[in-house]
């Protein structure tokens, strides 16, 4: 039997424990006294008991117990009060467990607490009254046939049964299904729908009048008061020593040293008695925490995280490479807390130097890490043994070499050289510990004697001499190696015109093979000003190389071309495209191919590659729009207003039926000062285009911002004649507005409308114009007719966009009338309705109070990455915290997205009012007119103002950006 602590104390305990157990057992009672007595009678399990005649146990003799003698109690078990049980013999499946005694488990559910209770039969188990288990024949309780073998003349029966059942379902079908429909009729006259309730009311709104429909009282605010008014929680911050006091009293000892019994007190397995492996008071505490290294690392991470946001928006690289490499040695284990590995890999490395002493990379390896943990002494003598063992290895004397001081290092060299005479990394080596330029050619020299075939020595031989001297051995150099290309390159670069042309020749029937050889003589005669040879020669180019068994690819081939650009060959760059451009490209994919191409060309800088391209593509489509489309934008952007108009010159001939061609040759000449010339061409496109809305518009705008207004108003007159649209009417209603005629504009306005009453402008101008003269009545009636045909017409077309704006007016109405909590709460559900909108996320980051703005600008960031809106708003966020150099960066990066942000633009000038110089000003303004944004709240409220309706977009810049205040 097994015996508890507490029963090594209470050996009365013990011996009562043992004499019951004995007495359950059907022993004698005389075997239990006897053990009780001293004896040496066993317990209930056989094992010898504890002497009871020890000092401890005199005391039983003196006073015995009552019980002792006595029988066990019915239904008795040894232990069970100490819960000693756990384990079960055969014995005591008999008389010794009776139908009434506990189980053992201790926590076992009522009905189970006995062990007749457990071995009884549960034959009255509770239904499963699940649907799954539901018959509609047998009820819940199931088949009572489920058991047994499903065999085939039970197949037959179902089937039987089934047809049946589908026999008599059809009988009464329809007399069903029409019973059922009815009755269904009358439950729903009895309980109607909450909809059709109210369907007469909702019919009766279309007679509900506008001073009704304004009397309806605004649903009161339901909440109780503390909602209402809800107490602002107090929150005081908690000093640091606040936590490292309750960090140090905090701990918690759960087990004892075991060196303080081993060793005895306070006494440490480190001589010195309480000398510990730390110096002095360098023992790091368990409670040791710097709150402000915390927020220190709180903020880097922050600040990591926003930067990799920034970078997979402008595309950088996270890896310096310049540092790269710095930091790769930092992590050279120069410390002692490598020192055991330092020990294996020695003991290692000198293993393999016995087992294999002519094993170069041993050695090598093995004055490394000495070099590595210090001791430069130990490497040399090492290297010096490895050039003993292993004489013929180039490695091995090149890292002597390096290891060694000068001198002694050029005596290494030149036991090298005599080694390994034909070694080329040895005389290089050689001449790179030679600090005077005579010794570095004397030693290239002496290197050229033995290995002439080296291509490498002759290349850094010429780069030492001057160039008279440098062809001579250039000459040379094609001798001894006459199928390197770039030797006879460089001998052509030195020579005059005519002998430079007979050294490419002598190079082409060298290497035949070589495409950069016939690259070179086109640039030498276009560099001479032979131009009408390049194309000749690339065309050569071409049919020798494959008669040689060369495959042109088309990629190198276009980056040489690049390249020739780069270095102001353009005849050459122009020739190369011309013969490369179409070929291993298939006829369908060549359009999109070639646009491609130009694209990267630009990417590059390569224009003029650009350009052949560009005009290769437009005499094979000459009739493609697109293509002109994307030459003229080519040409604006990187090229002259020259070479721009004389393009669209050739676009109008080939594409009359282009209006933008037309638009943007006229713009050109407008912009120039030239406008008879605009005017003609305008007319030459009313010719090919009659009744087109775009050239009608363009001309009136042409007249208007010349100040030709009567002009412009006979043009209006005759478009409306003509082209009647709703944009024609539209800018005749403008120009009268702008011009102060509000009576001829409410005129034009109101026929406007009587044939466009779906176009919204309309009734929006209308109802700028009522406001303006101050009639708001008329103001709100007219916007309340636009938004109700806006409600018929274009509800079903209701788009996202729409419902961001929507969405944000409703947070902003909210938030202007001071309830910030159920601004917010709008915004939350804004947000999980649209939860990619860049300008819902870019107004919530504001809403937020300061601390927690820049949490949400991540949040914000990782929804919308490449969103203006967010940029813009992380940019903002940045100037309120006076971070001048990330704001300017994120500025950038987001008039770069969306150059057409008009508010991006504003916000960028005025903050580099603020922080930039003058010439930073400058720019930015120069950058927002080339760019020529047109949307933008704050943009749009400015330049669709009638006073600014003259206004360029430099004065529309400074207008928006005075009326920025920093309140964010």
């Amino acid at each position: 039997p097994f015996h508890t602590k507490s029963e090594m104390n209470n050996p009365q305990r013990v011996v009562g424990s043992a004499t019951m157990a004995s007495a359950t057992a059907k022993q004698p009672a005389k075997t239990a006294s006897k053990a009780a007595s001293g004896g040496t009678g066993g317990a209930a399990g056989g094992a010898p008991a504890m002497p009871l005649a020890s000092p401890l146990m005199g005391g039983l003799n003196k006073k015995k117990k009552p019980f002792l003698g006595m029988s066990a109690p019915l239904g008795y078990v040894p232990g069970l009060g100490r819960g000693a049980t756990g384990f079960t013999t055969r014995s005591d499946i008999g008389p010794a467990r009776d139908a009434n005694d506990p189980v053992d488990d201790r926590h076992a559910p009522p009905g189970k607490r006995t062990v007749g209770d457990q071995m009884k039969k549960n034959d009255d188990d509770d239904e499963d009254l699940n649907d799954t288990n539901y018959d509609e024949f047998n009820g819940y309780a199931g088949s009572l046939f489920s058991s047994g073998p499903y065999e085939k003349d039970d197949e037959e029966a179902d089937a039987i049964y089934a047809a049946l059942d589908k026999r008599m379902d059809e009988r009464r079908k329809e007399r069903r299904e029409l019973r059922e429909k009815e009755e269904i009729e009358k439950y729903r006259m009895e309980r109607p729908k909450i909809q059709q309730q109210f369907s007469d009311l909702k019919r009766k709104l279309a007679e509900v009048t506008e001073d009704e429909w304004l009397s309806i009282p605004e649903v009161g605010d339901a909440r109780n008061k503390r909602q209402r008014n809800p107490r602002h929680e107090k929150l005081t911050p908690v000093p640091d020593s606040f936590f490292a006091k309750h960090l140090q009293t905090g701990e918690n000892h759960t087990s004892v040293d075991p060196l303080q019994g081993q060793f005895g007190g306070l006494a440490t397995s480190f001589p010195g008695g309480l000398n510990t492996p730390y110096p002095g008071g360098m023992t790091p505490e368990a409670g040791e925490l710097d709150m402000r290294k915390i927020g220190q690392a709180r903020n880097t991470l922050m600040d990591m995280r926003l930067s990799q946001v920034s970078d997979s928006v402008s595309g950088q690289t996270v890896v310096d490479p310049k540092g790269y490499l710095t930091d790769l040695n930092s992590m050279i284990p120069t410390h002692g807390g490598d020192i055991s590995d330092i020990k294996k890999a020695r003991l290692l490395l000198k293993s393999v130097r016995e087992t294999n002493p002519h094993h170069p990379p041993a050695w090598i390896a093995s004055a490394r890490l000495e070099e590595v943990t210090g001791k430069l002494q130990v490497a040399r003598n090492l290297i010096m043994k490895g050039t003993e063992m292993c004489p013929k290895s180039e490695d091995v004397w090149l890292e002597a070499a390096r290891l060694q001081p000068g001198d002694t290092a050029k005596a290494v060299v030149a036991q090298a050289v005599r080694h390994l005479p034909q070694s080329v990394r040895i005389y290089i080596s050689a001449a790179e510990l030679e600090t005077d330029i005579r010794a570095k050619k004397r030693v290239l020299r002496k290197a050229l004697e033995n290995v002439s075939k080296s291509v490498r020595l002759w290349k850094i031989a010429v780069e030492l001499e001057e160039p008279e001297d440098a062809r001579i051995m250039l000459s040379r150099a094609v001798e001894c190696c006459p199928t390197s290309v770039e030797l006879w390159l460089a001998l052509a670069r030195l020579e005059t015109y005519e002998n430079a042309r007979r050294v490419l020749n002598k190079a082409r029937e060298n290497i035949p093979t070589d495409r950069h050889i016939w690259i070179t003589a086109a640039k030498l005669e276009e560099a001479n000003g032979n131009t009408q040879m390049v194309e000749k020669i690339i065309d050569r180019a071409i049919t020798s190389l494959r008669a040689n068994g060369v495959e042109i690819n088309r990629e190198q081939w276009v980056q040489d071309a690049e390249e020739c650009d780069k270095a102001g060959s353009v005849a050459t760059c122009q020739a190369v495209i011309r013969a490369v451009i179409g070929i291993g490209i298939e006829e369908e994919d060549c359009k999109h191919t070639w646009m491609e191409d130009a694209d990267s060309c630009v990417a590059h800088g390569a224009l003029e590659c650009a350009r052949a391209i560009y005009a290769h593509a437009l005499q094979v489509f000459p009739s493609k729009k697109s293509v002109w489309l994307r030459a003229a934008y080519f040409e604006k952007n990187h090229g002259t207003r020259e070479s721009l108009e004389a393009l669209l010159q050739r676009a109008v001939a080939h594409c009359p039926k282009a209006e933008v061609l037309w638009l943007m040759g006229a713009k050109s000449k407008w912009l120039a000062g030239d406008v008879p010339a605009a005017r003609s061409i305008l007319a030459l496109a009313f010719q090919a285009n009659p009744n087109s809305e775009e050239i009608w518009l363009a001309a009136v705008k042409l007249e208007s911002e010349n100040n030709e207004y009567e002009r412009a108003r006979r043009l209006l007159a005759k478009a409306r004649s003509s082209a009647p649209t709703a944009r024609v009417f539209m800018k005749s209603v403008r120009l009268e507005w702008v011009l102060g005629n509000i009576d001829a504009a409410q005129e034009l306005c109101t026929e406007a409308l009587r044939h466009y009453e779906d176009f919204p402008k309309l009734w929006m101008m209308r109802g700028q114009i009522e406001e303006q003269s101050e009639n708001i009545d008329k103001a709100r009636e007219a916007y309340n007719q636009g938004v109700r045909l806006w409600a018929l017409e274009k509800m079903p077309y209701y788009n996202l966009k729409m419902q961001n704006l929507i969405l944000l007016e409703s947070v902003r109405l909210e938030y202007r009338a001071g309830l910030k909590n159920i601004s917010n709460t709008l915004m939350a559900k804004a947000l999980q309705e649209c939860p990619n909108s860049g300008i819902l996320w870019a107004e919530a980051v504001f809403l937020e109070a300061r601390p927690q703005r820049k949490t949400k600008s991540v949040d914000a960031l990782k929804k919308c990455e490449h969103d203006p809106h967010v940029l813009l708003a992380v940019a903002k966020l940045f100037w309120s915290e006076r971070k001048v150099t990330k704001a300017r960066e994120w500025f950038l990066r987001t008039v770069k997205i969306e150059p057409d942000l008009g508010d991006a633009w504003a916000f960028f000038y005025k903050f580099e009012l603020q922080h930039g110089t003058e010439e930073q000003q400058r720019e930015v303004k120069k950058r927002c007119e080339n760019a020529e944004p047109r949307h933008g709240e704050l943009w749009c409220a400015e330049s669709k103002h009638v006073l600014n309706w003259q206004k360029n977009i430099g004065e529309i810049l400074v207008l928006v950006a005075s009326k920025i205040k920093n309140t964010f």
